[in-house]
């Protein structure tokens, strides 16, 4: 590809707006809340404790129900999860997250209808997901992954 003026000014502007969300009020609120959750010690025992419990969950998850362990590993896994998130620090972390997914999801509205209002912009971090339901299984769940 020819690099002309005009694509050399976008990827300028792209960097400068990058910069600019960088050093936004929400992504500081982000790093400091990150930084928080990273250096508190009971916090981290949490999250380490529901990936040891996750392990377990996603093997039972090849028989569903019919493992021998399903329902004690089941309600394992829902009280580690419940830990970690009335934990203080994850809390405010996921706050600082979701406002920082919607600085990007409102730049990203701008930036495509500036371009044209027939550009689809995934919002809300629907372009995290699979089809919208949220599970992130891919279609594991029963959902409709398409």
């Amino acid at each position: 590809m020819i690099a002309t003026l005009e694509f050399v000014d976008v990827l300028d502007r792209a960097e400068q707006l990058g910069k600019m969300v960088m050093q936004s009020e929400e992504m500081k609120a982000y790093k400091n809340a990150r930084r928080d959750m990273d250096g508190d010690i009971e916090t981290q025992k949490l999250i380490t404790a529901f990936n040891n419990i996750k392990g377990d969950y996603e093997d039972i998850q090849r028989f569903g129900r019919y493992h021998p362990d399903y329902n004690e590993i089941m309600k394992k896994v829902r009280a580690a999860k419940r830990a970690v998130d009335m934990n203080d620090k994850v809390a405010a972390f996921k706050v600082t997250e979701r406002n920082l997914q919607r600085l990007l999801d409102e730049l990203s509205q701008i930036i495509a209808l500036g371009v044209s209002e027939q550009i689809k912009v995934p919002i809300d971090g629907a372009a995290l997901t699979d089809s919208g339901c949220g599970c992130g299984s891919g279609g594991g769940c029963g959902c409709q992954a398409s």
